[in-house]
């Protein structure tokens, strides 16, 4: 199965035993768009194995996320930066323990659109172009055109993790666009030549990738650390998780797991699981 054509819709099954319905436990995961595609993987392949189990999965954003495991609305909140202080406050303030599973490694790819001959730039460059320094792709060797600034909103925790490995938590420029997904800055990079934006690993089907201080994006350069803009992927339970829970968060240490998130284009953590032979 091509792990990557799982739609972004809830993933939700429903198993039918002996002819009649029976009741499944159900396991309910929400929070970052960019840790979806692996819940989402890890989802169909775990309900396949264990037909009374029902996994749902929705990508609200990883503060979203945080806020639903809070509230006690999820078993799983997938978030792709750590949780921050004022919400693991707010979580013991209801009596609920975050527990923080690291679940892959992605790297944050700049993105233009294919037509853009502009291949590369620093982290400096990248920040200047953010902060609204840089306007006009021939400063940068490219057309005489002027920057289209895209970023993920505010509550992304992808924003928050390029806020602080690229941006140094300087403010973006008052032109910038803010969208609310992965897959939405990169159709806005596929539909507008002169636009950059900033995405995981797993969504740079159709769009250029550009080096970042001379290193190409890719699951090898976050594994061996040169690529400058990487940071790990979470899943976060209250308390140590048991059960369904724990075997479907355990996938990750399995070969098979490693390889539905090199599949969909992440970094395992268990990288000899899934090395060529």
């Amino acid at each position: 199965m091509n792990w990557k054509s799982i739609g972004t819709a809830t993933v939700f099954a429903a198993a039918l035993v002996g002819g009649r319905a029976h009741a499944q436990e159900k396991i309910v995961i929400d929070g970052s768009t960019t840790v979806g595609p692996v819940a989402k993987a890890f989802a169909e392949y775990y309900m396949q194995r264990n037909p009374g189990v029902a996994i749902s999965v929705s990508e609200s954003g990883s503060g979203n996320g945080a806020k639903s495991l809070i509230n006690g609305a999820c078993h799983i909140a997938t978030m792709s930066r750590a949780m921050k202080e004022n919400e693991l406050a707010a979580a013991k303030e209801k009596g609920v323990d975050p527990i923080a599973h690291i679940v892959c490694m992605d790297g944050i790819a700049l993105i233009v659109h294919p037509s853009n001959p502009v291949k590369e730039m620093t982290v400096e460059q990248v920040r200047a172009l953010y902060k609204g320094e840089i306007t006009n792709w021939k400063e940068l060797g490219g057309p005489d055109r002027p920057v289209v600034v895209i970023s993920r909103d505010t509550n992304s925790g992808t924003y928050e993790a390029f806020e602080e490995l690229v941006m140094k938590k300087e403010k973006m420029g008052e032109k910038t666009e803010y969208v609310g997904s992965n897959g939405a800055i990169r159709q806005r990079v596929l539909t507008t030549p002169a636009a950059i934006g900033y995405v995981g690993l797993a969504f740079l089907e159709g769009v250029k990738a550009l080096r970042i201080n001379g290193v190409e994006p890719t699951a090898e350069s976050v594994n061996d650390k040169s690529y400058p803009v990487a940071r790990p992927l979470f899943m976060y339970t209250n308390g140590k998780p048991a059960g369904h829970v724990a075997a479907y968060i355990g996938l990750k240490d399995t070969d098979d797991g490693c390889r539905l998130i090199e599949d969909i284009g992440y970094v395992p953590l268990k990288v000899k699981a899934v090395e060529k032979k």
